[in-house]
């Protein structure tokens, strides 16, 4: 089972060495942003830090034997936001991968797995920024995990398919980071006419061509990757109680 994720794990790595060396990125790139809106997104997200920090300190704790999954979740989201896709808009999308992690362990958790993620690539890969960390990791580590566990819980409680839930989940916690960084961005730089609203429009626009169908690519990958986790790490789900919900 360890070497199948170990496995797994490398493949992933492959995948980000094999990547286009670009850059570009949808994250906020290093100092785009005012001052006050970068130390507000930081004040923001110090919350789901520390309420991740607990979550994964108690679920170690309990469960040594999911470190495994908590490296594979991180990897997960650190390779495919890496993947930087040039758009027909003249900006760039990636993928965000936050969606996987959060089904497995909750939002919280993956708060801190999204900034960790964040911040390993502002500094390896030039890709978003320190002084705009905060506000990354709220678009991509909390609000795109949030948007998919609760949407992953819903399909539970309806015991809607597995299948169509995982998808879900992952596609519309992809399209809800790209939202959310819109309206950061419409906050931090409102339109002369029109305000926060006209420019929010506008950068949504920028993106909406491509992530579109990256969000379906994501949800599919991430699908498989459940599907494979489902079959090769089934008693370390079910403890998680992600396998016991019928979904």
């Amino acid at each position: 089972m360890r070497r199948k994720l170990w496995a797994f794990i490398s493949i992933l790595a492959l995948m980000l060495f094999l990547s286009p060396s670009h850059a570009w990125a949808m994250h906020i790139m290093e100092g785009f942003l005012p001052l006050k809106w970068s130390l507000f997104w930081f004040v923001l997200v110090l919350p789901f830090l520390a309420a991740g920090l607990r979550s994964i300190g108690r679920n170690v704790r309990s469960r040594p034997e999911i470190k495994m999954l908590l490296g594979l979740a991180g990897a997960f989201a650190f390779v495919l936001s890496a993947l930087k896709i040039p758009s027909v808009t003249g900006s760039c999308s990636h993928p965000t991968g936050v969606g996987l992690g959060a089904m497995l362990f909750g939002p919280a958790a993956m708060s801190v797995l999204g900034c960790i993620v964040l911040l390993f690539q502002a500094l390896l890969l030039a890709h978003g920024g320190l002084t705009t960390l905060g506000a990354n990791t709220f678009s991509m580590a909390v609000v795109g995990p949030l948007v998919a566990y609760g949407i992953f819980r819903a399909g539970a409680r309806l015991r809607l398919p597995r299948s169509a839930v995982v998808f879900a989940a992952a596609f519309l916690g992809d399209l809800m980071t790209y939202v959310t960084t819109s309206l950061q961005l419409a906050l931090a730089f409102p339109a002369p006419e029109g305000g926060v609203w006209a420019s929010m429009v506008k950068f949504m626009g920028i993106f909406a061509v491509t992530q579109l169908p990256l969000a379906a690519s994501e949800g599919i990958l991430t699908l498989l990757v459940f599907n494979f986790l489902a079959a090769h790490s089934r008693q370390e789900l079910e403890d998680l109680k992600v396998l016991s919900r019928e979904v």
